[in-house]
């Protein structure tokens, strides 16, 4: 327990949450997304076991990170799962009704966080591991205390979605964002990347169109068939 009366550990823990309120805001965003089409009392649920258990999905995958990040192939297969991710938030407003709002509902809302956190989370994480320099004490004690940060935060984020309805479409854009980035940060576009820097914003603002351009379409297309049906 000497590492408690460390300057250097408090600094520490200090960064590292730190790091996490900063990179917590497009979790956040996920998890409000997820849970937005539950009812009141599974929103909590969904809200918490989903940050709970992504901050635990963190750590471990904290842990392998820096290994993970030298498979190809990896960050873009993540990017796509993203780019479909933000898709399904988009549109999958209406697929809570009835009996499908049970206790499966809320199951699939925190799938959907926790798949969307692992994906995020792959280079976040090492910016949180170098903080840590191998402490595990100080690396799951900061990231315990981010967990009420992104509860917090993915709470508000729900109530201004049903408030300004518009946040739907700007969150399932950031999504298909960071989808975009994930994509062209694999390590076998890294090289490439690098010496076209404008290719990180191309790559990102197409994922943020494609996701809203297509889930905008498929609104579309299911409102005339809903309507064709009346």
């Amino acid at each position: 327990m000497e590492y408690l009366q460390s300057a250097d550990f408090w600094i520490g823990l200090v960064k590292i949450i730190w790091i996490n309120i900063i990179l917590s805001g497009d979790n956040a965003v996920v998890i409000a997304l997820a849970a937005r089409s539950l009812p009141p009392d599974q929103q909590k649920k969904a809200v918490m076991f989903g940050s709970g258990a992504a901050v635990v999905l963190r750590i471990i995958l904290t842990v392998v990170a820096a290994k993970l990040l030298e498979l190809s192939f990896l960050q873009i297969i993540g990017g796509c799962l993203l780019l479909w991710i933000g898709l399904q938030l988009l549109t999958g407003e209406e697929e809570g009704e009835g009996d499908s709002k049970g206790q499966g509902s809320m199951l699939v809302a925190i799938r959907t966080i926790l798949i969307a956190d692992l994906v995020m989370s792959l280079d976040n994480v090492i910016a949180v591991a170098a903080t840590a320099q191998g402490n595990m004490v100080l690396l799951i004690l900061g990231l315990a205390i981010s967990i009420p940060l992104v509860i917090f935060g993915s709470t508000l984020m729900i109530k201004l979605m049903e408030r300004f309805p518009i946040i739907v479409t700007l969150g399932a854009a950031l999504i298909g964002w960071v989808g975009g980035e994930t994509i062209v940060n694999d390590r076998l576009l890294h090289d490439y990347a690098v010496g076209h820097p404008w290719l990180h914003y191309v790559a990102a603002a197409a994922g943020a169109v494609l996701v809203v351009g297509l889930g905008k379409l498929l609104q579309a297309r299911s409102s005339a068939r809903h309507a064709a049906q009346a």
